[in-house]
């Protein structure tokens, strides 16, 4: 079990903010001269569908917009569900239109038009593929800080296809040009050093969960179970999250069933969406495992604090993550949960929820029952625990602290396209 202190400038975690040819006093001229100024941050993501990474985007946003920075997100694939909650609070959103994969120099062109309009002094990539759109774009923009945010801890090759493989390989050779790259877990720095990553530019910010949103809610509770007709006394196990082999959803389903062939009063629900093909391949999966019946699937509910607040566990079986978000909303919402050993997860749950092995449904089933055995127990130091380690005060003040010293570190000589905005 890991309980490491997470913290954003400790010993090789930290940023440099000096250098080679400007003085030291001319450094602290810089930063005093912005400290006080507000910073104009560009995130840039491939869409803002449900998912854990877009979901810390919005909270992340949001935050530093309340803190009088002038944020403005731009999405490579517009439409996506959340953009409305970034509309209702005020904060701009750029559609760069993309029409696929291959639609590679009409959407640089865009990206480098939306960049010499806005004049941000940070982009903030979130996600490898804009991580890699800032690396081509630096060197006609080198005035312009660049962050990266990367939220794996480890990825099965097997699964991935060719492109998602160079993509990770050619990342690795850029990413020196990030001035400075933010993992939401320690697990996954400490792959990504290993990979290639610069050592000195890594820092980790874990993930901020909105204890506001994601609380105990008897009433939500009932009518949620009502609806999906789960009967007093019944017990509910659920698996959040998109279908994806990286979260491992056969390992879930022959749990499952080894849980269902054991005890008679319990149901499973998977909560989210992914390709038909996939979907209809583990669908078919639960049909030979026997869980016709006791086994319900969901698509994305816009309500996941309903959804979180019916279940009895919520279950994390991923083989690669780095802190899952899941896992912190349902704790949020008083929920035990049981995760694989992968990431940061066993840290997220520490003493109040159930560690077990990736890949290994016999040891997933037993954790399972063990918590069924229990009771959902006591769900105020479940909750505690977030609220004392994931805030979203947290995230936003230690990330605002990292951007602010990326941002105060003297600009190169510029010869590309533009300069940032002038300060005022």
């Amino acid at each position: 079990m890991r309980h490491a202190q997470f913290a954003t400038r400790t010993g090789d975690a930290s940023v440099g903010t000096q250098d080679q040819g400007v003085s030291a006093g001319g450094v602290e001229a810089l930063r005093e001269a912005r400290s006080g100024q507000r910073m104009k941050i560009i995130f840039l993501i491939r869409s803002l569908g449900y998912g854990g990474a877009e979901r810390q985007l919005i909270l992340l946003a949001k935050g530093l917009h309340a803190r009088r920075h002038d944020v403005v997100v731009s999405v490579f694939y517009s439409g996506g569900p959340l953009e409305k909650e970034l509309r209702d609070a005020g904060i701009r959103i750029r559609p760069l239109n993309k029409t696929g994969r291959w639609d590679v120099p009409g959407f640089l062109f865009r990206m480098a038009k939306v960049l010499r309009e806005e004049r941000p002094e940070i982009v903030h990539g979130y996600l490898p593929d804009p991580n890699l759109v800032t690396a081509v774009l630096k060197p006609f923009f080198p005035a312009i800080k660049i962050v990266w945010g990367v939220r794996s801890a480890r990825l099965d090759w097997q699964q991935c296809d060719w492109l998602a493989r160079a993509n990770f390989k050619l990342s690795c050779r850029l990413s020196g040009l990030a001035d400075a790259i933010i993992a939401n877990s320690h697990a996954g720095r400490a792959y990504h050093i290993t990979s290639g990553y610069p050592a000195e530019k890594m820092l980790v910010i874990p993930n901020g969960i909105d204890t506001e949103r994601f609380r105990p809610a008897p009433t939500l509770r009932e009518r949620t179970r009502s609806a999906w007709g789960i009967s007093t006394g019944e017990s509910l196990i659920g698996l959040v999250g998109r279908l994806d082999p990286q979260k491992d959803h056969p390992n879930f389903l022959r749990a499952a069933s080894l849980v269902a062939r054991r005890r008679e009063r319990v149901r499973f629900v998977c909560v989210g969406d992914g390709p038909d093909e996939y979907r209809m391949r583990l669908q078919a999966l639960a049909r030979s495992e026997g869980l016709d019946g006791r086994l319900l699937w969901m698509p994305n509910p816009p309500d996941m604090p309903a959804v979180y607040n019916a279940l009895d566990v919520t279950v994390s079986c991923s083989f690669g993550e780095g802190l899952p978000n899941v896992v912190g909303e349902a704790m949020a919402c008083g929920v035990p949960c049981v995760v694989t050993d992968v990431g940061d997860s066993a840290w997220v749950v520490g003493d109040v929820g159930e560690v077990v092995p990736p890949r290994n449904p016999l040891a997933l089933a037993k954790a399972i029952e063990k918590v069924l055995a229990e009771g959902r127990g006591d769900s105020s130091a479940i909750r505690s625990r977030v609220m004392a380690h994931l805030s979203v005060d947290r995230l936003v003040a230690d990330t605002e602290r990292v951007l602010k010293d990326v941002y105060q570190q003297p600009r190169p000589s510029v010869w590309g396209w533009m300069h940032p905005r002038s300060a005022s």
